[in-house]
């Protein structure tokens, strides 16, 4: 009887939501090892992954909801964000699922894969940093790594969805998921597309 029950369990195929399947094709190949698409019911690990490379084992679904509680954040400065999105994390998570919800019912296709197609269209491959040489400094374009790729368009959808709902008609999780869908189609109208194509070009004259 025991075994039983454990070759059940083993056959059991954990979705996110318990709603939606994490078994989605990630097509580009510097992405592949760092988009976790582990399946799990609860999308919460309470930071117990803070080590070298932790975020590359927390779920690409719950490192979005973890963006979302800091998308005001603009570089040194801070700007006002939506009043729905706070740093609960049960109403972040919410936000996801409702947003998740609204790309179903437009797209009529996987939301993971929504937003696993969105992420790699919006990741920067080339950015500007400064460089000191001989007491002057100067931009230099640089290679992204996989891990700050991720960490960039994470940023910008979350930024993107909070601009898209601040002081308008339209809910967090409306703005949220109008920027997934327009970044999954590689649309110029997403910010975080917007914001890719900036840092390339500035890559590209610093060169």
């Amino acid at each position: 009887m025991i075994e039983q029950k454990l070759k059940k369990l083993n056959n059991v195929q954990f979705k996110i939501f318990d709603l939606y399947d994490t078994e989605v094709e990630i097509k580009d190949l510097g992405l592949r090892n760092i988009i976790n698409l582990q399946p799990k019911l609860i999308l919460k690990t309470q930071g117990r992954n803070v080590q070298k490379f932790g975020q590359t084992k927390i779920n690409i679904v719950e490192r979005l909801v973890n963006k979302i509680s800091v998308c005001g954040h603009r570089g040194k400065k801070h700007r006002i964000e939506k009043g729905s999105s706070s740093g609960k994390y049960s109403k972040n998570l919410k936000i996801v699922l409702d947003a998740f919800k609204i790309i179903e019912q437009k797209t009529g296709k996987n939301p993971v894969e929504i937003l696993v197609r969105a992420i790699e269209n919006s990741s920067s491959k080339d950015e500007v940093t400064t460089i000191e040489y001989g007491g002057t400094r100067y931009p230099q374009a640089v290679d992204v790594s996989p891990l700050r790729r991720l960490n960039l368009s994470l940023r910008w959808l979350a930024q993107g969805a909070s601009d898209r709902a601040f002081n308008k008609k339209k809910t967090f999780a409306q703005g949220l998921a109008e920027e997934i869908m327009l970044a999954s189609e590689n649309n110029g109208e997403s910010f975080a597309i917007k914001k890719k194509i900036e840092s390339e070009k500035q890559a590209d004259s610093a060169r």
